[in-house]
C-alpha cells in the first residue's frame, strides 16, 4: 500500500546550511540579508522573511520590536533554501524524478518508477 507524500512534510527546517551544490562538496552558511559585509546570518525575522546578522538585528529590533526573530537556537523555525529542499526530494536511485510515495510494507520512501519497479507487489 502507497500513501502520496506533500512537500511539507519532508521539509527539515532544522537544517543548518542554506544552500547546497548538488554534484560537490560545497556548502554554504546562511548569509545576512540586509548587510554589505556578507556576514553570516544568525537570526531569522519571520515577519520580514529575512535573514540578519548581530549587526543588523540590533538595528531591526530598534524599528520593528513586535516582529519575531528567531536564533540559530531555534533554527527550526528559518526556511530551507529551495536547493536543498530539491536535493531532499530526489530519488536516490532515479536522480530525475522526486519522491512522491511512501511504500507502507517496506517502510520506503520512493519516486514513481521506484514504487512501479521495486513495490508492486504491495499495491
Amino acid at each position: 500500500m502507497f500513501c502520496l507524500l506533500k512537500k511539507s512534510i519532508i521539509k527539515m527546517a532544522d537544517l543548518s546550511m542554506s544552500s547546497l551544490a548538488i554534484g560537490s562538496d560545497e556548502v554554504e552558511d546562511f548569509i545576512c540579508s540586509s548587510c554589505k559585509e556578507q556576514a553570516n546570518a544568525d537570526f531569522y525575522c519571520k515577519t520580514c522573511l529575512k535573514l540578519y546578522c548581530w549587526k543588523c538585528i540590533l538595528l531591526h529590533d530598534k524599528w520593528f520590536k513586535k516582529h519575531s526573530a528567531y536564533g540559530r537556537h531555534e533554527m527550526n523555525k528559518w526556511p530551507v533554501s529551495k536547493q536543498v529542499e530539491e536535493f531532499l526530494l530526489k530519488c536516490e536511485a532515479n536522480k530525475d524524478d522526486k519522491i512522491e510515495m511512501l511504500c507502507d510494507d517496506h517502510s520506503q520512501l520512493c519516486c514513481t518508477k521506484c514504487a512501479f519497479n521495486n513495490h508492486r507487489n504491495t499495491f
